[in-house]
């Protein structure tokens, strides 16, 4: 008796925390890297419940009627894709919709502009070769249709699959098509602010565009260069950056769980005038992003 007693003690204990579902409303996964994003939308959430999971807070709740439980993913890559994973391990998730702040690469794209990209890349996942007389030499062949270098970096692309698809090397992941097709359809009723608050600090001097479409990129690194910034651009194609959202949608691939980001421009990513602007304009981009995606939420079918 003592042995079944201990064996079944010990099995508790070997199970991880991970397999326990908090929650099992079905909600949408409305998802902000960093506190300034946080605070765009907490006020939202009707009817609020705190989950506290490695150190994270989940909240649950209704926004604009509909089921949603509110996160920050972490800022960078790895807490992003490692905090997707523990959103969708917990809570019964619908769709991920993501709501931050960015870089601007576009040189059509302004301060305060709110971008709803397509695809998704990593620019970071690349092989660094080796320079010889002869030009640089890759450690392995490079794709015929792989974006073009930045000296000594070429993309090599991620490998992932899903229940429906094998594992395959991808250089861009697409959002889902349907949550974009409403993006397009709730673009034209949001009027983007110009200031970030009542006492009109941080005001633009023009009135702010959505935009939906193009290409998105994400890597660790806080990008600050007008050389590198050209380069993503000219290579990617790429309209905005951040640290975030393509580690995202590529877990939201692997689950086969639909996902659309939302980001509104603090900077330009290198292409500012003078120094960057992020600590001076990511409370009205972060409030400009929330406000697309409040009305985006209230869009939703369910």
């Amino acid at each position: 008796m003592i042995r079944r007693i201990l064996i079944a003690v010990a099995a508790l204990i070997a199970t991880p925390a991970s397999a326990q579902r908090l929650d099992e409303t079905p909600r949408t996964v409305v998802m902000t890297a960093f506190p300034p994003e946080w605070d765009a939308l907490v006020g939202s959430v009707e009817q609020p419940r705190e989950y506290r999971i490695n150190g994270l807070t989940f909240m649950t709740g209704t926004m604009a009627g509909k089921p949603v439980v509110l996160m920050q993913s972490a800022v960078s890559m790895v807490n992003a894709a490692m905090n997707t994973q523990l959103v969708l391990d917990r809570f019964r998730v619908k769709r991920i919709v993501f709501s931050g702040i960015a870089g601007g690469v576009d040189p059509q794209l302004s301060i305060g502009d709110v971008i709803v990209p397509e695809h998704w890349g990593q620019y970071l996942e690349v092989s660094f070769a080796r320079q010889t007389p002869k030009g640089w030499v890759t450690p392995e062949p490079v794709d015929a249709g792989a974006p073009a270098n930045w000296g000594m970096m070429f993309p090599r692309g991620v490998r992932v699959g899903n229940d429906a698809q094998p594992a395959a090397r991808h250089y861009l992941l697409s959002v889902d098509p349907q949550l974009l097709a409403l993006a397009r359809q709730v673009a034209g009723r949001v009027t983007l602010r110009r200031c970030a608050d009542a006492a009109k600090a941080a005001c633009l001097d023009h009135p702010p565009q959505i935009v939906v479409g193009g290409t998105g990129v994400s890597a660790g690194v806080f990008a600050d260069n007008a050389q590198f910034r050209t380069y993503l651009h000219d290579a990617w194609k790429a309209r905005v950056l951040d640290m975030e959202s393509a580690a995202v949608v590529q877990v939201a691939y692997a689950n086969r769980v639909p996902a659309v980001v939302f980001r509104s421009l603090s900077d330009l990513a290198g292409g500012d005038e003078h120094a960057n602007q992020m600590t001076t304009f990511m409370a009205l981009a972060s409030v400009n992003s929330a406000d697309v995606v409040r009305a985006f939420v209230a869009a939703l079918p369910d």
